[in-house]
C-alpha cells in the first residue's frame, strides 16, 4: 500500500470518529445529567464554586424597623433567615452550593408561579406591579378586598388552588409552582408543609404580622423586592412612605385617648394587645391607646376578648372610638354601634360623635401601614375631617 493510500484512510478514519462523536453528543439524554439539577438550564449558568460551610455572607440588607426577618449577600446569592428558617436564593440558572444542610430551603429565581395563602403578601406584589408572579391563590375571588387581585383570577390570570388546609396538590403541580407563601396557619396542618415540600415546592412562611412595629411590617416589602428581584423599587417605596409619615412622626403626642375595638355577637369585646401594631400606630399617630398595660402572653395572638364591663371602665371616657369592621359586619352609623352594645351609649366619643370604622379592606393591605397612621392623626385633630380625606376609616354618622 503505497504512502497516498495510507493518508487518505487516516483521513477517512478520522473523519468517521469525528461523525461519531458528533452525533454522540448531540443525542445525549439530558435526563442523564445529575438528577439535582436536571431542571436547570445548561447554560448561561452559576456553577457552586465552594462549600456551604466556606461561604462568605459579607453583605446585608439594611432593615431600620423590620425584626423578623434578615437578608446576607454572597455575590449574587442571598440567603434569607425568618424565625430561625433559612433560605437561599438561587439566580436564574444558577445551582446550589455545595453540602448545603437539608434544613435550608432552596429557592430559585424568577420566582413566577407563587402559590399565596398569606394574603397580608398580596399588597407587597401589588406596590411592586408583581401581581402577575402569583398563579395561584388561597382566597376564592370574593374574598379579596384588594381590587387587583380579585380581577386577576376573575380573568383567570390567578386561580384558586384550596385554603391552606387542603391545597390542591394536582392543580398545584400541573402549574409548575416555584413557591408556596404561607401565613403561619400552616403550623395547624403541618402534614400540609410537609406534602407541598415533598412534591418538591418550597415553602415560606410569611410573618410579617408578628412584628410590633408598625413600620416594621411595612419594611416587609423590602423581602419581597429581595424574593422578586426588585429591591430598589422595594426600598424607593418605603422610603416615600416614609417620607410622607414625617410631618407626623416629628409632632408632640396630642395626649388623646384612641379605643379600638369590636363587639362579639356573645355581648364579649375584642381589642388589640398594648405590643399589637396597631397600639402603636395609635402612639405614631399622636394619640394614646387606652389598653396600655394589656399585654398578655398566653398566646401569639395580637387580639384578646374582655367583658363589656372591663371595656367600659376603660374606655367610656375616650376621646374617639374607632371600630373595627375585619372581626364584624362594617358599621355605618352610630345607632347600629348602639344596636351591638346597649351602654356604648354612655360613652363620650359616642354622644360627641367621634366614632369612626374601618373598611375591610385594611388588614390585606399591608402596607397600608402608613395611611392608618395618617388616618388617626387626622381623627385626633381639632377639626374633625370628612372621609373624602382618609385612606381607610370613616365616620358613623
Amino acid at each position: 500500500m503505497n504512502e497516498d493510500t495510507v493518508m487518505k484512510y487516516r483521513k477517512f478514519f478520522f473523519a468517521l470518529l469525528l461523525a461519531l462523536l458528533l452525533c454522540a453528543c448531540g443525542q445525549r439524554d439530558p435526563g442523564q445529567q445529575d438528577p439535582e439539577y436536571r431542571d436547570l438550564p445548561l447554560e448561561p449558568y452559576t456553577p457552586p464554586a465552594i462549600s456551604w460551610n466556606d461561604v462568605q455572607w459579607d453583605e446585608h440588607l439594611e432593615l431600620e424597623y423590620a425584626q423578623m426577618f434578615s437578608v446576607d449577600y454572597s455575590g449574587n446569592f442571598k440567603r434569607i433567615t425568618i424565625d430561625q428558617n433559612v433560605y437561599v436564593l438561587v439566580p436564574e440558572g444558577g445551582l446550589p452550593f455545595l453540602d448545603m444542610p437539608e434544613d435550608v430551603t432552596v429557592l430559585r429565581q424568577p420566582l413566577q408561579n407563587i402559590y399565596l395563602q398569606a394574603t397580608a403578601a398580596m399588597d407587597c406584589f401589588r406596590q411592586l406591579d408583581a401581581i402577575d408572579a402569583v398563579t395561584l391563590s388561597g382566597t376564592q375571588a370574593e374574598g379579596w378586598y384588594i381590587e387587583e387581585a380579585r380581577e386577576a383570577m376573575e380573568e383567570g390570570k390567578m386561580v384558586f388552588a384550596g385554603k391552606y388546609s387542603a391545597p390542591d396538590y394536582e392543580l398545584i403541580l400541573s402549574k409548575n409552582c416555584d413557591l408556596a407563601l404561607e401565613s403561619t396557619m400552616i403550623y395547624h396542618n403541618p402534614e400540609v408543609k410537609e406534602q407541598l415540600e415533598r412534591c418538591g415546592i418550597p415553602v415560606l412562611v410569611e410573618r410579617s404580622s408578628y412584628e410590633s412595629h408598625p413600620l416594621g411590617r411595612m419594611e416587609w416589602i423590602k423581602l419581597y423586592g429581595v424574593l422578586l428581584g426588585k429591591e430598589s423599587e422595594a426600598a424607593a417605596y418605603y422610603d416615600r412612605q416614609l417620607e410622607q409619615l414625617a410631618p407626623v412622626l416629628e409632632q408632640e403626642n396630642t395626649g388623646k385617648t384612641v379605643a379600638f375595638f369590636a363587639v362579639n355577637s356573645n355581648g364579649s369585646v375584642t381589642v388589640r394587645k398594648s405590643g399589637d401594631y396597631i397600639a402603636k400606630a395609635i402612639d405614631l399617630a399622636g394619640g394614646v391607646y387606652v389598653f396600655q398595660d394589656l399585654t398578655e402572653e398566653e398566646n401569639a395572638l395580637s387580639t384578646m376578648n374582655i367583658q363589656m364591663e372591663t371595656f367600659y371602665d376603660a374606655a367610656r371616657d375616650a376621646d374617639v372610638l374607632i371600630y373595627n369592621s375585619a372581626i364584624d359586619a362594617n358599621l355605618e352609623t352610630i345607632e347600629q354601634l348602639i344596636a351591638k352594645s346597649a351602654p356604648l351609649a354612655d360613652f363620650r366619643a359616642v354622644q360627641e360623635g367621634k366614632v369612626w370604622c374601618t373598611g375591610k379592606s385594611m388588614f390585606q393591605e399591608s402596607q397600608a401601614v402608613g395611611d392608618i397612621i395618617l388616618d388617626i392623626n387626622a381623627i385626633l385633630s381639632d377639626e374633625i375631617p370628612s372621609d373624602e380625606d382618609l385612606h381607610y376609616l370613616h365616620r358613623l354618622t
